[in-house]
């Protein structure tokens, strides 16, 4: 009886053994235990003698399932497959849905990620305020905002930027600012690299005597850089733009559009935040429209910031008596959301 026992005990560890998931080294060493998950390079398995260790993929030689993991690959592809051990630092696919083939260990970038965060939307909006009470009086307000919704397949973003400003000398009223504008744009990603774009602007300036101008245009862009440190992108496409100053003609044409958009971190409290976007004239090269921004947001606590933005406009063809270039200033204190 006794030796039956220690015969079943032995079968029961055998076995146990034999359906383990296991990960060999590239030292020779042999983990056997569960895959838990892999992700930025690093595995976490739990072993049956040392428990949940962390191992570098750089570490791993090759590996083996004996139940369906979540495997994504360099290229995007994703596998839901029990891999085994093969020759030199490859794992062999042995899912009956796929035919078997060969793979490079090093070709993971994650195994049973966890699920992702729900999208939601996030952004910021900041107000500004200056008032003066003398021989001259000066009262100036400016709003932003700035919200983006960000799923594995899309991005909507949708912001504006509004800003007045009235001057009285001696009873003699005069302003000095008085403009908005607003833009929305959506992305669709094709590739984790690649999307497709969709964005309209609209622009209203007093001073500058800008009625309107609407801009509506689509075309490719390129995710170069997408790290919670930074993010970058190139775009290019084409465009409608109307313009309707007061007093003169109006102005409807098709123009190219180029750009880029950066956001980077300079530290853990300071973000640095940049566009640009430059539409040609399709029937003359030097008729064209230029905008660009800059701002520095600091964050002096985990929600509030103060910023300062400067917003620099080029129109080759502006109104009557008016200059081509115009830059706006915006300081404020805003809100994380």
């Amino acid at each position: 009886m006794i030796r039956k026992l220690g015969l079943l005990i032995l079968l029961c560890v055998f076995g146990s053994a034999c359906w383990a998931d296991q990960v060999i080294l590239k030292n020779g060493d042999t983990i056997t235990g569960t895959i838990v998950k892999l992700t930025d390079s690093k595995m976490v398995f739990k072993s049956n003698l040392a428990g949940e260790v962390t191992i570098d993929l750089s570490n791993i030689r090759t590996l083996s399932s004996d139940k369906l993991l979540t495997i994504h690959l360099k290229d995007g592809t994703v596998l839901h497959c029990r891999v085994s051990s093969d020759e030199g630092d490859q794992f062999s696919i042995s899912n009956s849905a796929l035919q078997t083939q060969s793979m490079n260990t090093a070709d993971i970038t994650a195994i049973n990620p966890p699920a992702p965060p729900k999208a939601k939307w996030v952004g910021q909006v900041s107000v500004g305020v200056t008032s003066t009470h003398g021989n001259t009086k000066t009262d100036n307000q400016n709003a932003s905002f700035r919200a983006q919704k960000r799923t594995e397949i899309d991005r909507t973003t949708v912001s504006g930027d509004y800003a007045k400003g009235v001057q009285n000398n001696a009873g003699v009223e005069n302003t000095t600012e008085d403009w908005w504008r607003a833009k929305a744009k959506y992305d669709y990603f094709i590739t984790t690299k690649w999307y497709g774009f969709l964005d309209a602007r609209y622009e209203r300036d007093a001073v500058a005597l800008l009625d309107r101008r609407m801009v509506i245009g689509a075309g490719a862009g390129w995710q170069w850089i997408e790290t919670p440190k930074t993010k970058m992108s190139f775009e290019l496409g084409g465009a409608s733009l109307y313009e309707q100053y007061k007093g003169s003609t109006k102005n409807s044409e098709l123009s190219a559009q180029a750009g880029y958009n950066l956001e980077h971190k300079i530290t853990d409290t300071v973000d640095f935040i940049h566009d640009l976007t430059y539409y040609p004239s399709t029937n003359k090269v030097s008729d064209y429209y230029l905008t660009t921004g800059g701002e520095l947001r600091a964050h002096f606590s985990p929600r509030m910031f103060a910023n300062l933005k400067a917003l620099f406009n080029y129109d080759a063809t502006p109104a009557p008596t008016k200059g081509s270039t115009d830059v706006k200033y915006i300081l404020g204190i805003g809100l994380d959301f």
